[in-house]
């Protein structure tokens, strides 16, 4: 959604890092530019006039002026500035002290609020709460039945007595649910409202009776993030009708220019809760404003893929994973690689996660365009292989390779680079097990920059005899191509940056590259 304003954004600062003093003059041109991305990318005038003024008031300032390095100072300034406008701290849910607590979805029709109310059901059942869905949208045709169809996928229980459709009072069913709870020992409640096409009279007194019949702990404002300047309008309307305490953004993952989300919060006053970013039921998380921040700048969301990681990745798994790597390389197989490959696509679409790490904004359209399927085609061939052969890959000859392919559905090479990755990664791993570090990460263990690594450099260039030049350029020449060839090694094993490299040279692994299209 934000990906036109990164665009802007990272070109203004790529003119910035290569002034070494920043004029007041550059500080206006940067402003400017600033200025005509976040009106492109359709945030509320207000909002980006406010913006404006306090990056400029702080980048002709001393911290600026006094800093080693004014470019970089003036982006770190941009950041604050942004993660303000988004709301400044994470907002978290207020629970009641004597449940059920009590959440009301309010918003206009077809902002989401039936599928988020699924969402947000599953993500609080898995924080540890026994949520309830409950059908108040008694117009929409179907509402309710596609509310229980959500609840049963997300594996939540859901609250109904009425079929919906035009029949049923929304303020008595909704009264109702909350005994209903107490006799189920439900912590949670969430209300589904019904929405209109546009602010109406009788849609504000309807969410306002539901109000006032259960007292709701939060009321949650879901608005479209794809309606741009609209979604503030609606935002206004609902706050000075209804009332509300946070909002969630839904369809996140759209193609739209994103004002809606850096406006909200700022015109409101009320921040930005949650986020839904995809169709499935597991596209949806807390709003983080610093880490959306970093994702606008470019500069990835490290935290959440650790969390992601986290949530999928067993501690008992590594740590057995690791005792077995330890023991050498040819003890991790390719069922082994099968079960990580797996654990990472239940984190969720590989180009997101991709996405989430820093410098992927100079491979935006690879990663837009990487085939999933490819994930797929790999287990495909994986599990065409017999258990000996998945045991010990040397096995696989020509023959052995042709019907793998023929029962994979795929081509004979597409088997040998399949075994050719595995060989990479076992070896990779292994080495990272035994506790040589990471390949090409500087300040590593076993590496140069790290105790002990210089002088084990030093040590390995003496054994070589390599004589040197008595001429002091050309000397210096077989220094700098030397300097050169090492740096261009030194992309590690995960495609990160050895010493001296650019964010521009982020190099994927292996395994990525060969699912992005050619360039």
């Amino acid at each position: 959604m934000f990906d036109t304003l990164s665009d802007r954004l990272a070109s203004t600062f790529k003119n910035l890092r290569s002034r070494g003093r920043l004029t007041e003059a550059d500080i206006d041109s940067t402003a400017r530019d600033i200025r005509v991305a976040l009106l492109e990318a359709d945030v509320a005038l207000p909002v980006v006039r406010a913006f404006i003024k306090q990056v400029k008031e702080r980048a002709l300032g001393a911290e600026v002026s006094q800093a080693l390095n004014p470019a970089q100072q003036v982006i770190k300034i941009v950041n604050e500035e942004l993660i303000n406008i988004l709301g400044g701290e994470t907002r978290r849910l207020r629970f009641a002290k004597h449940p059920p607590t009590v959440i009301m979805l309010a918003g206009l029709q077809g902002a989401g609020k039936t599928t988020l109310a699924g969402k947000l059901g599953r993500w609080l059942q898995q924080q540890g709460h026994t949520p309830l869905l409950v059908a108040c949208d008694l117009q929409r045709p179907n509402a309710v039945n596609q509310l229980s169809v959500v609840a049963e996928r997300a594996g939540v229980a859901v609250y109904a007595p009425e079929p919906g459709n035009g029949v049923g009072d929304p303020v008595r069913v909704a009264k109702d649910s909350i005994t209903y709870a107490r006799d189920k020992q439900h912590d949670v409640v969430l209300v589904d409202t019904a929405g209109r096409l546009g602010i109406d009279e009788d849609l504000m007194r309807q969410a306002a009776d539901i109000r006032d019949a259960v007292s709701p702990d939060e009321i949650l404002f879901v608005v479209d993030a794809m309606i741009g300047q609209d979604a503030v309008a609606t935002a206004e309307a609902f706050r000075d009708g209804v009332g509300f305490d946070g909002v969630v953004l839904s369809k996140l993952d759209g193609d739209a220019r994103g004002g809606a989300a850096l406006s909200v919060a700022q015109v409101t006053g009320k921040q930005v809760m949650f986020a839904s970013n995809g169709e499935k039921l597991d596209d949806f998380d807390a709003f983080h404003p610093d880490r959306m921040a970093s994702r606008i700048l470019g500069m990835g969301d490290m935290l959440t893929l650790i969390e992601k990681a986290e949530q999928t990745f067993s501690q008992q798994e590594a740590e057995k994973m690791a005792a077995k790597l330890q023991k050498g390389p040819k003890e991790f197989t390719l069922d082994d690689f099968l079960a990580q490959m797996e654990q990472v696509r239940k984190m969720g679409s590989i180009s997101k996660l991709l996405g989430m790490m820093p410098g992927m904004g100079q491979m935006k359209d690879q990663i837009d365009n990487l085939d999933e399927r490819d994930v797929d085609r790999t287990a495909a061939i994986i599990k065409s292989m017999t258990p000996a052969e998945r045991a010990e890959p040397t096995l696989i000859n020509g023959s052995r390779r042709a019907r793998i392919a023929r029962g994979s559905g795929v081509d004979v090479s597409a088997v040998k680079n399949l075994v050719e990755r595995f060989f990479e990664a076992r070896k990779m791993m292994s080495k990272m097990a035994q506790g040589g570090g990471v390949p090409g990460m500087p300040g590593m263990p076993g590496m140069p920059g790290a105790g002990g690594g210089k002088k084990k450099a030093k040590q390995q260039k003496k054994a070589k005899g390599k004589r040197q030049s008595g001429n002091p350029m050309k000397r210096k020449q077989e220094a700098e191509a030397a300097a050169q060839r090492k740096t261009g090694n030194q992309s590690g094993a995960f495609g990160l940056p050895g010493a001296g490299q650019d964010a521009g040279d982020f190099e994927l692994p292996k395994e990525f590259r060969d699912m992005l299209p050619p360039k």
